[in-house]
């Protein structure tokens, strides 16, 4: 009985450091990366566009692709260009 008990705490002990703590740190660092946003920065969409930022309101953010623009949601951007590695 002690030993069921033992195994079931274990368990989710390890769930919890290899499932659920990995993905709240994503998300917070996620939240930080979009929070230091500001115009000028070169984003991806989680959509793939590619594009430039011309400015920032509470939620939403104007992005220039080419010769569009697009207001997208905070949410929708996925990482940075200036994050990427280029291959020479």
């Amino acid at each position: 009985m002690q030993s069921q008990v033992i195994m079931v705490v274990l368990m989710i002990v390890v769930f919890y450091f290899f499932l659920i703590r990995p993905q709240t740190k994503k998300q917070k660092d996620l939240k930080k990366f979009r929070e230091s946003l500001k115009p000028g920065d070169k984003i991806v969409t989680i959509g793939g566009i590619h594009g430039k930022i011309l400015e920032i309101a509470d939620s939403t953010v104007l992005i220039q692709s080419d010769n569009s623009k697009f207001r997208i949601e905070k949410s929708a951007i996925a990482q940075s260009t200036e994050d990427q590695i280029v291959p020479k």
